[in-house]
């Protein structure tokens, strides 16, 4: 039989130790070692095992003496195709993670496993005790009393001993323990964790932070693990020892395997009745997909255009030639309208993937795409990645939303994978939007995209009227309130005739800065270099980076005067505030301080939808998506809070929020009104807004972006760098573009770049942590990225800056 060796990528490792690695598969595992399975292997010069993914499986080269051998295959059948393991390698070039990294991006959380280990007293052996270190006797003694093995994880804890104990270790080399290891998958069920408190009596001596636990609980009766340490303002530490006390107990709500399993298959699929238009769009669309060459189509219409029914049509036709489709929404917020519409017409043929399901959820409807249950994957930026063997089309909607690109490792944005996994299938990508982005629409003017377009509304509906109010004129009149008088007539007018309004205020929380009027100190974040917010819910001033939060006061932390001062506002001061104006308003607010709980999104919107409430005051996740036919007044509350930002995008953003938050009024048969209030009304971005003209925007806009060199006349690629020492932090980043101005002159002449001195991150600290970049205007080459990718393992090398971590990020959506 021939000898075969596995190439694998093991878990934790290093980027800059990071490679496949070589092992020999045994003959008892030739059948069962696949790529695609996972592994354990022995690693490093302790040979402790680790978790692997199989790669590739080849004849051996190598001496047999030189290689280790593969432990064990954990899967019966291979979890990740070809495709996936091409996108693995794709991902790490692109993105700067590691091999496992971009292999934990395509399995769902829920399946992912770790390694226990587990000691047991070697019984019979003399144990001369004074022989021992103080830890190493502790353990001995724990295991004479346990008649089975013992997790490394529990032992440590019941010992007292800190999580990086190399005491069982040494006792194991010794011969004192014997060990074992396996492989635990790791599925958290669908239940939430509740508390609520049991009939014992309070115990006299409990601390400030179990008292005001327990009034919660008194209050409420009940509530989740979440909702009270937010209202709480405490860590789970604390309600964990209310309930060891016996003060109050946990419970879980009912399990839902599956939140969807009601859905029905429709017994007559309705026709789509597409205006002259859309049915323009959708045989172009449908000529490019029967084309089989694939590529990338922009969809672009004004808001309620109806571009959701084109693709819908065009779905149709893919499902018909026995091919899958990939639909993304940018937020959780937005999957509920969309999976109403989608399983209204396709039923149970439809999957579910975004961060609101539990694991097990998660679980089971990547099975479900793997078995082949389901033909259409709709959900956030991670439904990019369902397993689909036959993809046909992907359609992203509101393309250019920042929740497409993620922020930690590995920085992949949904639009690069959706563009490889349609080169590997020949697949058709439909970005559709009213506010795409720069790229996407200089991509198409261009050609590199082909081009579609939605002019006017369906149906008859027109866009929406829109006024500008000054607010700089409503402080003059005396009016010092969040609400312009114009704005607060006409939701008034609107609750009278039973029509509904949203309001836009991109803030949560009650107050947004506070300060002290005696010496002028700011009341900042101990942790960030950010100023906390008060939240009237729970009474707490709050940290939106960390989660930092302490109790509301008037008194001054550095001078101790009675004179803090609230200022700014949020979503929670504009609720309170319209209910003060407009008592009769039945007002609901939508931000992520109320939808904390499982589908509490989808609840709200629908509570909406029925007439339950007169006006939504939210964030920006009411500003996008959302379709209700009674909604025929819009407010936006700040306006310049969007307009001038931090980069180069701020006004892209901005016209983006007032064009979509505006659209979502008088999209049925009534007509509809924005009022859009702001210091500057002058502003020309604004004017261009109301009048949803995105080519007369892009026109001005791509003018700068060419003469800054901004994307898309090239490629961003900013350089973190993180550490505890501010001082070092700065020498890193020094260093960095020390190492590459000698390693582009080298090495790299040829390739074209701008750099700009480093400097500190518009958030300069966050959880304790100094953060600084480093930008690089270029051009995204594979030999670019090769110089990046040398000079990160290069730094990491470098003992010198051993406790600062550097990343790369290519076109971030937000600059460090």
């Amino acid at each position: 039989m021939s000898i075969l060796f596995a190439r694998v990528a093991v878990e934790n490792t290093a980027y800059h130790f990071d490679r496949t690695f070589d092992y020999l598969v045994p003959e008892a595992l030739l059948e069962q070692a696949k790529p695609g399975c996972r592994a354990l292997v022995p690693f490093g010069a302790g040979n402790s095992q680790r978790l692997a993914m199989i790669l590739e499986i080849s004849p051996e080269k190598k001496t047999q003496n030189e290689m280790k051998q593969v432990v064990a295959v954990l899967d019966e059948a291979p979890l990740l195709t070809s495709e996936a393991i091409s996108l693995v390698y794709w991902l790490k070039d692109r993105c700067f993670c590691t091999l496992f990294e971009a292999v934990k991006l395509l399995l769902p959380a829920g399946i992912n496993v770790r390694l226990k280990t587990e000691y047991t007293l070697v019984q019979g052996k003399a144990q001369e005790m004074e022989t021992f270190s103080v830890e190493e006797r502790t353990v001995l003694q724990y295991l004479a009393g346990c008649s089975r093995p013992v997790e490394r994880e529990k032992l440590l804890k019941a010992t007292g001993l800190p999580v990086d104990s190399t005491a069982p270790e040494k006792l194991f080399k010794r011969g004192f323990l014997q060990k074992t290891g396996a492989a635990v998958r790791q599925i958290k069920d669908a239940a939430q964790k509740m508390v609520r408190l049991t009939d014992e009596e309070p115990l006299s001596k409990l601390t400030p932070k179990q008292r005001a636990v327990c009034r919660i609980l008194q209050e409420a009766g009940s509530a989740s693990l979440k909702e009270v340490c937010y209202f709480a303002g405490v860590t789970p530490a604390v309600v964990n020892t209310l309930v060891t006390k016996g003060v109050a107990c946990y419970y879980e709500t009912e399990i839902y395997r599956n939140p969807y399993d009601q859905v029905q298959n429709p017994v007559v699929q309705q026709e789509l009745l597409l205006s002259d238009e859309q049915q323009s769009a959708y045989q172009h669309l449908l000529a490019q997909y029967r084309s089989g060459m694939g590529g990338v189509s922009l969809l672009f219409g004004v808001t309620g255009s109806g571009k959701t029914s084109v693709f819908m049509r065009l779905i149709d036709e893919v499902l018909a030639d026995g091919k899958q489709t990939i639909v993304m929404v940018p937020e959780i917020s937005l999957t509920p309208q969309s999976l109403a519409r989608f399983h209204q017409r396709y039923g149970r043929r439809v999957a579910v993937f975004h961060s609101g399901l539990s694991l097990s959820e998660r679980l089971d409807e990547w099975k479900r795409v793997r078995r082949g249950e389901v033909s259409i994957a709709v959900g956030t930026r991670s439904a990019v990645f369902a397993p689909f063997d036959h993809l046909g089309l992907v359609v992203m909607d509101e393309e250019q939303e920042h929740t497409y690109k993620s922020e930690s490792s590995p920085r992949y944005h949904a639009r690069d994978v959706a563009k490889f996994r349609c080169a590997y299938h020949k697949a058709l990508l439909v970005l559709a939007s009213a506010t795409p982005s720069i790229e996407s629409y200089y991509f198409a003017q261009v050609g590199r995209y082909t081009f579609n377009r939605l002019p006017s509304r369906y149906g008859g509906a027109r866009l929406p009227q829109v006024r500008f109010v000054d607010m700089n004129r409503e402080l003059e009149a005396g009016n010092e309130s969040i609400y312009s008088r114009a704005l607060l007539a006409e939701l008034e007018k609107n609750i009278k005739i039973h029509k509904q309004s949203i309001i836009l205020l991109n803030r949560r929380g009650y107050n947004t800065f506070v300060s002290c009027k005696s010496c002028g100190n700011v009341v900042t974040c101990p942790n960030c270099s950010i100023s906390l917010t008060y939240h009237a819910a729970n009474q707490r001033l709050m940290c939106h980076y960390c989660g930092y939060s302490v109790p509301f006061s008037t008194e001054c932390p550095t001078c101790h005067a009675d004179k803090v001062h609230y200022a700014g506002f949020g979503t929670q001061r504009a609720e309170q505030q319209l209910l003060e104006l407009l008592p009769e308003a039945r007002v609901l607010r939508l931000d992520t301080d109320v939808a904390m709980t499982r589908f509490a999104y989808e609840e709200k919107l629908q509570s909406f939808a029925r007439g339950e409430y007169d006006v939504i005051v939210g964030t920006q996740m009411v500003a996008k998506g959302l379709d209700f036919e009674n909604v025929t007044l819009v407010g936006v509350l700040s306006a310049d809070q969007a307009l001038y930002g931090d980069d180069f995008r701020s006004y892209e953003r901005a016209f983006d929020l007032l064009t979509q938050v505006a659209g979502r009024a008088g999209r049925g048969q009534y007509a509809g009104e924005a009022i859009i209030q702001t210091f500057t009304p002058e502003n020309s971005v604004l004017a261009l807004a109301a009048r949803q003209d995105y080519p007369a925007f892009y026109e001005g806009e791509i003018a700068v972006r060419k003469g800054m060199l901004y994307p898309p006349f090239a490629d961003l690629c900013v350089v973190g760098f993180v550490g505890i020492h501010e001082e070092k932090v700065a020498r890193a980043s020094e260093a960095f573009l020390q190492m590459l101005r000698s390693l582009a002159q080298a090495e790299y002449p040829q390739e074209p770049m701008r750099v700009l001195n480093p400097s500190p991150a518009l958030i300069g600290k966050v959880s304790n942590k100094y953060r600084y970049k480093l930008i690089v205007k270029c051009r995204n080459s594979r030999s670019f990225r090769q110089m990046i990718s040398r000079l990160l393992i290069a730094f990491a090398k470098d003992r010198t800056y051993r406790d600062v971590t550097a990343f790369a990020d290519i076109n971030p959506d937000r600059i460090l």
